[in-house]
């Protein structure tokens, strides 16, 4: 990083939507770590969290955690959201971050096909999905029947149920990756011909019906985050929406139902979301999301780092100081509300309070570990 950066001081102001409330436009996006043995939250994942809010950044979006439905992840070792122990695990770790000034919110997730075929945790269960086709066209698991979609629907609401009750400040739906309510979105994955297929909208309806169970469960004033994507697993240039009408048309029963923030996961946040036919409409995935839903929207790809998400390391071409200073142009167009960061938030909790405070030559750079 260098030590001449652009100023960043607009992302220092605070922000607030719904019961959200946070310090400064910089979130800890969600990283899944495996780290939390039987499912339960322990004295290491505390610190994880702690670390981060104390190193400046405003929101903490927690690393996915399952919902109490079948089959809804392949990891015993990937934390709950449900159950005394691993919610007493969770309030030790929203008390360890609300200390630090930080806002928290979990992240809910049910893996859905991505599952695989020989998970660990409840391995006896099969894998489900929309349509039993995996993430490249192939047969794979058991088709959600209409009572496994109530069970899902119960268990989002359920786990955002418990958040509420455990003191955090809203809740993230993982609909994004490829993952299950993603499967819905996508045509490939979601051949359905009942209610939750057909069109794009029509294929937002199991979506939208968990994010109004969730607001059912929660009331009004609790802040629902929706993460979404157009890139998959293994399929980085996938989309679900080919241009913002489709976009519109995907995203509208989301709003209808509840979502107050969306969460647009990009690999590169720099990227215009949409092929508009102008080289001068650099409008990235974020800013056509708050375009065609009028709420708020955090951003994320690739931010502070130097090699793009998931790319075995493939450099970038523009240099972290000029995304910053590209970061910085789309916050001042209006393209996003708050930023999320990922592997730079790992390889440095006080990434934030380093910005912040003009010590950029004093950041850990990300290093990928070799596997």
């Amino acid at each position: 990083m260098s030590s001449v950066t652009p100023s960043l001081d607009p992302l220092f102001t605070p922000f607030a939507a719904s019961s959200l409330r946070v310090r400064n436009r910089f979130a800890m996006a969600p990283m899944t770590r495996a780290k939390s043995p039987g499912g339960i939250p322990n004295a290491e994942n505390v610190e994880h969290y702690r670390s981060r809010a104390a190193g400046g950044v405003g929101l903490i979006i927690t690393e996915g955690t399952y919902i109490n439905a079948p089959a809804a992840g392949p990891r015993t070792d990937v934390p709950r959201f449900y159950g005394e122990q691993s919610a007493a695990g969770w309030s030790a770790i929203v008390d360890a971050v609300h200390a630090e000034g930080t806002a928290i919110i979990p992240q809910l997730w049910h893996t859905g096909v991505a599952r695989g075929e020989t998970p660990d945790f409840d391995a006896h269960v099969p894998t489900v999905s929309p349509s039993a086709i995996d993430l490249f066209g192939k047969e794979l698991g058991a088709e959600l029947t209409i009572a496994d979609i109530d069970r899902v629907i119960a268990g989002f609401a359920e786990s955002a149920k418990l958040a509420q009750e455990l003191g955090f400040d809203g809740v993230e739906l993982h609909g994004a990756h490829g993952y299950l309510l993603d499967e819905f979105f996508w045509e490939r994955t979601n051949k359905r011909s009942d209610r939750f297929g057909g069109s794009i909208g029509e294929r937002a309806t199991l979506p939208a019906e968990v994010v109004a169970a969730v607001r059912d469960a929660v009331g009004p004033d609790f802040a629902i985050v929706y993460r979404y994507s157009q890139w998959k697993a293994g399929n980085y240039d996938a989309q679900v929406a080919e241009n913002p009408a489709e976009l519109e048309a995907l995203l509208t029963p989301l709003v209808t139902a509840g979502v107050d923030i969306f969460h647009s996961s990009t690999r590169r946040h720099w990227v215009p979301g949409f092929d508009s036919g102008s080289a001068s409409d650099p409008t990235g995935l974020a800013g056509w999301t708050k375009k065609v839903t009028g709420r708020p929207v955090i951003t994320v790809g690739s931010v502070g780092v130097d090699s793009v998400f998931q790319s075995e390391d493939s450099p970038i071409a523009e240099s972290s100081w000029r995304r910053l200073e590209i970061l910085r142009e789309q916050f001042e167009r209006g393209e996003f509300d708050v930023v999320a960061l990922g592997r730079a938030l790992l390889a440095d909790p006080a990434w934030v309070d380093k910005i912040r405070t003009g010590r950029p030559d004093e950041i850990v750079a990300f290093q990928k570990r070799a596997s």
